[in-house]
């Protein structure tokens, strides 16, 4: 089977992708987030880690009501046995974007 790939946008395009990455308390997108990334690939902002104590947010259907599309969800991973609560990456990750034009303001 062929895999048939979209042609690039041309480098003369105005839309650009945005993207916000939110960590939920649970693996249900109506809990609450507990942290939070946004890259902007308009260049119109440039948010940084830990410039904001308030997330975009307060919960992963939120952001979905607000037009950003989920195109991720982290996978559902049980712990090793005896390592239940360990301390390590936050596992409950999704991928939300939304398209932006340059033109607009």
């Amino acid at each position: 089977m062929t895999a048939i790939n979209p042609a690039p946008a041309p480098a003369s395009s105005t839309v650009r992708q945005q993207l916000l990455v939110l960590y939920l308390g649970t693996s249900a997108l109506d809990s609450d987030v507990i942290g939070w990334a946004l890259y902007d690939g308009t260049g119109r902002t440039c948010p940084t880690t830990g410039d904001s104590d308030e997330p975009p947010y307060a919960t992963g259907v939120a952001a979905l009501c607000d037009g950003w599309r989920l195109i991720q969800a982290s996978q559902l991973i049980p712990p090793y046995p005896g390592h239940e609560y360990d301390v390590s990456f936050l596992k409950h990750e999704f991928f939300f974007e939304k398209f932006a034009d340059l033109r607009d303001v």
